[in-house]
């Protein structure tokens, strides 16, 4: 037995409203579980690359005036 045969007597509104409405009831914890890691996941990594962008531009910036200033010597 197909989800087709199990739906195709049923009203509109099951199809439609009932069954999603149920899913969001019985799975929304794990949705909401899934987004909230997702979205702590990608703040982490966007933190991440801020602070290595940061650590290379000192290191760069540093490198650059530390060469100028050793010929100063």
């Amino acid at each position: 037995m197909a989800a087709k045969e199990i739906f195709a007597g049923l009203p509109w509104w099951v199809k439609w409203v009932a069954v999603p409405v149920i899913a969001i009831v019985v799975f929304g914890g794990l949705i909401m579980s899934v987004i909230g890691f997702v979205i702590g996941l990608l703040f982490k990594v966007l933190i991440f690359v801020a602070l290595v962008a940061g650590v290379i531009y000192l290191a760069r910036k540093f490198m650059s005036g530390s060469s100028s200033s050793r010929s100063d010597w």
